[in-house]
């Protein structure tokens, strides 16, 4: 296992990436936030609360949303879904998805399709905090990234978060 961003470099990284969305989308008015089921929605409950202490929190429109099912790439087992929680409409609204890991870039794209269950966005931003560039199988680009990692395919990247592992730190782990 080799550390890639330590408990203190993680903290700064999500405040510098709570920071970049602020900086385009100033007051949040026309901008909504949603995490992606299930380990996005460690990394975009800390983004919110870092513009909580922004903005007030009531002008932050904040959901999360499960792709189990729009997937295309686990068709032959049974899956158990997690929630999804947009209670607002994203019609005409700007849209900052928000990731832990960009890969293949598959999760974003089953993503789009969700959403299209919502409504029609303005616009698609995407935020994630570790962005695998060389991975990808479709043409799927971040808007804000917290870290670029070179990693063989063979490699895992793990993002450890306090609320669910007992410790931030994202490391990458070779498949042995």
């Amino acid at each position: 296992m080799k550390p890639i961003l330590t408990a203190q470099q993680l903290s700064i990284t999500v405040r510098r990436l709570a920071q970049q969305v602020l900086e385009d989308h100033i007051d949040l008015e026309n901008t909504v936030i949603i995490g992606l089921q299930p380990r996005g929605i460690y990394l975009s409950d800390k983004i919110v609360a870092e513009i909580g202490k922004e903005i007030p929190m009531e002008q932050v429109k904040y959901g999360q949303l499960d792709i189990t099912f729009y997937r295309d790439d686990v068709r032959n087992q049974l899956h158990i879904a997690n929630a999804t929680h947009i209670p607002f409409s994203i019609e005409g609204k700007k849209v900052v998805l928000i990731d832990d890991v960009l890969f293949t870039g598959r999760t974003i794209r089953a993503a789009l399709d969700a959403l299209l269950d919502f409504g029609r966005p303005q616009k698609v931003e995407l935020c994630v905090l570790i962005d695998r560039r060389f991975s990808r199988e479709l043409p799927i680009q971040p808007n804000y990234v917290g870290r670029s990692v070179d990693a063989l395919v063979s490699q895992k990247i793990k993002v450890f978060w306090q609320d669910k592992d007992g410790k931030d730190e994202v490391a990458l782990l070779d498949n042995e």
